[in-house]
């Protein structure tokens, strides 16, 4: 009989190898639970009533969705019950949520990622990253910037893909089996053979961007495949496999200057600080609207906002130039 190597399996072979406590492990079994459970809810949403609109905004001015909620309460659950964490940040919650003061982690987490998608029963995302409190002396408690995460991932629900980075060990992918435990670690690389890659973007925003962005992506995206599935969790996971590049630029020229987004849309810390480490680790790299790196952007407040532009290196090193241009 062989038996596949499953996460936990992976996870503390790795923190033996490197003498590390199984603190760490701890915390991602309950990360692990959570996701779990937040697929569970996703599969009996319509039958729990636990689809559709709550009826309520969140700290970004945004529609919730009944999921949302469940998602944020399912996950806030375990890490309290880890005991592991000292602080987390949620797209749901406006301020931090301090869970344990002898906690070693600090959270950064998007329950429900793309939960626009849950009505028309397409997937969804749970993505998060980890930094660690300081060990030698008093806790500053300030906002670890993406180079400061040791860890970092994203499950794909309900697809059953979870994608997990660690620091400088590489991007792995797991499967989730028929008894519902991830198995058979597989490092991920994102393809160097430009063959296969794809642009993925809102085509309907390109006349928003930037003028340097539009003539670049006008001229340029001929030479590649596209998809956008609006959520991204879905596309970066399609990046990962294929190669090319996810962007989603700052808005500067929309006919309405109210709907303008110059600092650009998504969330810095549970977003795309997330996305750049599992990049970082494949072999990619990441960018925001000013062409410097995601993971040296030292964040001013939990849920500051960014243009992303991530992908391969040689792609991703382009597009720099045109922001700097």
């Amino acid at each position: 009989m062989k038996l596949e190597k499953t996460f936990m399996n992976f996870l503390l072979e790795h923190q033996m190898r490197h003498g590390r406590t199984l603190n760490f492990v701890i915390l991602m079994e309950s990360i692990v639970t959570a996701a779990q459970y937040i697929e569970y809810y996703y599969y009996t949403g319509a039958l729990k009533k636990n689809l559709g609109e709550a009826g309520q905004t969140n700290i970004q001015g945004e529609s919730v969705m009944r999921l949302d909620l469940v998602a944020n309460q399912i996950v806030m659950s375990y890490l309290t019950q880890s005991h592991q964490v000292i602080e987390a940040t949620s797209e749901e919650h406006s301020d931090e949520v301090l869970l344990a003061e002898g906690g070693r982690y600090f959270i950064y987490f998007d329950p429900l990622d793309g939960s626009s998608n849950i009505k028309h029963s397409l997937p969804v995302g749970f993505l998060f990253g980890i930094g660690k409190r300081c060990l030698d002396g008093p806790e500053d408690y300030h906002l670890r910037k993406g180079s400061e995460f040791i860890a970092a991932g994203m499950f794909l629900i309900p697809a059953g893909v979870f994608t997990f980075a660690l620091r400088n060990s590489g991007t792995w992918r797991f499967i989730k089996d028929e008894a519902g435990i991830y198995i058979r670690p597989e490092q991920v690389v994102i393809p160097e053979t430009q063959s296969s890659w794809e642009l993925s973007f809102n085509t309907a925003n390109l006349t928003t961007y930037a003028v340097p962005v539009q003539r670049w992506l006008n001229e340029n995206s001929p030479k590649y495949g596209f998809r956008y599935a609006g959520s991204l969790a879905v596309d970066l996971h399609r990046l990962l496999n294929n190669g090319g590049m996810f962007l989603y630029p700052a808005i500067v020229n929309h006919p309405n200057p109210g709907k303008n987004r110059p600092s650009g849309k998504l969330r810095l810390m549970y977003e795309c600080s997330v996305a750049a480490c599992l990049m970082k680790e494949a072999g990619g790299a990441a960018i925001d609207e000013r062409g410097n790196d995601i993971l040296d952007i030292t964040p001013t407040h939990r849920h500051q906002r960014s243009a992303l532009y991530i992908g391969n290196k040689v792609i991703t090193e382009e597009m720099r130039k045109v922001l700097q241009s």
